[in-house]
């Protein structure tokens, strides 16, 4: 194949990036992505069918997505006053973020480790960022990121509630201090809420200058792809200016109406993957060698011996488990790997392999 001219008109800020990677995962027991592991209730696939087939899909979707704002306000209680911005999954709404305040000179600010994306979408913009380690046990340091935030003076702080991927929740008056400290807009990515059951939503009426990020992807509705945004309506209405048109589609429209109605079997499901969680934590804390950390989210961090995470995450996966390798990350994440809470059958296949990549016998 020729040549072509991409390397003299990307701009050299793309070439120096490396893409955000998803893991082959064909024939494996999937424990990578922290995804929830269960099927939609089967109760409810038949009225979800026919809700599908009633959409004219040869017509453009509701741009403003109205009726899937409302049902959002309603289940999740968004305060009188904020508005809401939809996007196709929460990373979308991220990229918007990053986009309407970028300029030569300013500056992104979060914790690391954190989110991959927040560093990527900013360099990608022409940002700077800068990355504030976690203190012990992958703590907020908030003196370190009140420093942080008086010297670079950010446009964007993003903290995620839980943690990604550490699984923590910050001190909330850590992130208090943040929210009185920082000169432009803070973002509370509250993507695991439906295991967390804590939240900043609530006093986006009380901060002008926060934004939560949700998304609906965790709580089983991954493959709709959608997220949003609540916050105050003079942010919002400047963002939605660069919102791409009709980025919710139809179908996914139809299925989070639908399922929205239908938000106890979901809640139901998140339920069962906390109790998974809490069974799963016992049981990595019982392995010799290992530590693990608690979590507020739907996956766990556990570290390997020392020098054994990658074999260890290699062994794991010759047994037919896939999970996250973040040992190559170094620093706070030497020899740590991560693991999404599945179903039981799941979760017995992963300790199975773990037990046999580590060389135990039970």
């Amino acid at each position: 194949m020729a040549e072509t001219r991409a390397a003299d008109w990307v701009r050299p800020a793309i070439r120096e990036l490396s893409a955000y990677r998803v893991a082959d995962a064909s024939g494996l027991v999937k424990l990578d992505a922290m995804e929830n592991p269960w099927p939609w209730p089967a109760e409810l696939r038949e009225g979800w069918l026919e809700a599908l087939a009633a959409e004219p899909v040869h017509r453009y979707p509701d741009p403003a997505a109205g009726e899937v704002a409302g049902r959002l306000r309603r289940v999740f209680g968004v305060p009188a006053g904020a508005d809401l911005l939809l996007g196709n999954g929460s990373d979308e709404i991220l990229q918007i973020l990053v986009h309407a305040v970028a300029e030569p000179g300013r500056t992104v600010v979060a914790p690391e480790p954190g989110f991959a994306m927040y560093r990527l979408l900013a360099e990608a913009a022409g940002m700077a960022f800068v990355g504030v380690p976690l203190g012990e046990d992958f703590c907020l340091d908030r003196e370190a990121l009140l420093a942080a935030i008086a010297e670079y003076r950010p446009a964007l702080v993003f903290l995620a509630w839980p943690n990604n991927p550490t699984g923590n929740l910050f001190e909330p008056e850590a992130v208090e201090a943040v929210l009185a400290a920082a000169p432009g807009l803070v973002v509370v990515d509250e993507a695991y809420h439906a295991f967390a059951r804590e939240s900043f939503l609530p006093r986006v009426a009380d901060h002008p200058d926060l934004l939560v990020l949700r998304t609906l992807s965790k709580a089983g509705l991954a493959g709709l792809r959608l997220g949003f945004a609540a916050g105050h309506p003079e942010w919002l209405a400047e963002l939605d200016k660069i919102r791409l048109p009709y980025n919710i589609n139809r179908l996914t429209q139809a299925t989070v109406r639908f399922a929205l109605d239908h938000w106890e079997a979901f809640e139901a499901q998140a339920a069962a993957i906390r109790d998974e969680r809490e069974r799963l934590h016992a049981a990595l804390a019982g392995r010799p060698g290992l530590t693990v950390w608690p979590s507020a989210a739907n996956f766990l961090l556990f570290r390997a011996p020392a020098g054994q995470g990658r074999a260890l995450f290699e062994g794991i996966r010759e047994r037919g488990v896939l999970i996250k390798d973040l040992s190559g990350a170094g620093g706070a994440l030497a020899d740590c790997l991560r693991v999404t809470v599945g179903t039981p059958k799941e979760n017995a296949a992963f300790l199975e392999a773990l037990d046999g990549a580590l060389g135990l016998t039970r």
